[in-house]
C-alpha cells in the first residue's frame, strides 16, 4: 500500500533578493523538527504557499540548522512566484519530504553540470559536495557571480528569449572529457528530450552516466488553459472570499470556458 508525503509547516524566516530573478526563502520553525534530508545534492520538496491548492517543486539549496532554504525562480505571473515577490516574512507555508535523484558513479573522473535558472540551486548544491572536475553551462538572465562555489569552470550563457532555451545546441557542441563521467542536466522539458536523445544515440552512453530532467515546460511547448487561476485568485482574495470559494468559482468559469 503506497503512503503520502509527509508534509511539515514551516515559517518563512527571512527573504532575500538574489537577482531580478531569483529569490531566496529560508524556511524555520517546529513544523520542520520531522524534516529530514536525503542528503542528495539535487533533492527536491513540494511547496504549498498560502492561496495555492497544488505543490510546486523546488530544489532545497541548502537545509543545516533547522533552517531550510530555497531559491525560487520568480516570473511576471504564477501562484507562487507572484506570492514570493511580497513581504512573505512570517507566513506559514508547507513542504514535503524530500526526494532526488543525483547518483554520480565512484569511479567518476570529471562532472558537467547543464542548465538554466531553474536548475542553478542544484548545481550550486551539487558542485559544492562534488570532489572530481566540475564543468558547468548556466543558461541565466542574471550572472550571478559567487553563487557557484569557487574551483568550478562556469561558462554563463544567455536565453534565447523569456520561456525559451537553447541548452540542446549547448551540450551537442561540448568538447566531453576523456575517460568516464557523468552528467547531470535540469530545463525546459523539450530541450531535455532533445538531449537525451543526443546522448543515447550520438554519445551512446549508458543510463548510469547521466541524469537528465525536465523541469518546465517552454512556450513553444505549454497547452493554454482555459482559465488563467492567477486572476481568479487574486480577485477572490480582495473580495474578502475563502480559497473554498475561489477555486469553485475557478472550476465553474473553467467549465464555461
Amino acid at each position: 500500500m503506497s503512503t503520502r508525503a509527509q508534509q511539515h509547516d514551516a515559517q518563512v524566516l527571512r527573504r532575500e533578493q538574489l537577482s531580478d530573478h531569483l529569490v531566496r526563502l529560508v524556511l524555520g520553525g517546529a513544523g520542520l523538527a520531522s524534516f529530514a534530508s536525503t542528503g542528495v545534492p539535487d533533492e527536491w520538496v513540494g511547496l504549498v504557499v498560502p492561496g495555492q491548492f497544488q505543490s510546486r517543486y523546488y530544489t532545497v539549496r541548502s537545509w543545516s540548522g533547522g533552517e531550510l532554504v530555497l531559491d525560487v525562480v520568480v516570473h511576471d505571473v504564477g501562484l507562487v512566484t507572484e506570492w514570493a515577490q511580497l513581504d512573505v516574512v512570517g507566513q506559514t507555508v508547507t513542504v514535503t519530504d524530500p526526494k532526488g535523484s543525483f547518483e554520480m558513479p565512484a569511479d567518476a573522473r570529471w562532472l558537467l553540470l547543464v542548465g538554466d535558472l531553474t536548475a542553478l540551486p542544484a548545481m550550486a548544491r551539487i558542485a559544492e559536495t562534488v570532489d572530481v572536475p566540475t564543468r558547468v553551462w548556466a543558461e541565466v538572465p542574471d550572472e550571478l557571480t559567487g553563487y557557484l562555489p569557487a574551483g568550478v569552470e562556469v561558462t554563463w550563457l544567455d536565453p534565447p528569449a523569456a520561456g525559451e532555451s537553447r541548452l540542446a545546441e549547448v551540450v551537442a557542441g561540448i568538447d566531453w572529457p576523456a575517460g568516464q563521467g557523468y552528467f547531470w542536466m535540469a530545463g525546459e522539458s523539450a530541450q531535455m528530450r532533445a538531449i537525451r536523445k543526443h546522448l543515447m544515440r550520438e554519445r551512446h552512453l549508458p543510463s548510469s552516466a547521466y541524469d537528465v530532467m525536465g523541469y518546465w515546460r517552454g512556450v513553444a511547448q505549454r497547452q493554454p488553459r482555459a482559465v488563467d487561476p492567477g486572476p481568479v485568485w487574486r480577485a477572490g482574495k480582495a473580495a474578502g472570499k475563502t480559497d473554498e470559494q475561489i477555486w469553485a468559482e475557478y472550476d465553474e468559469a473553467g467549465d464555461r470556458a
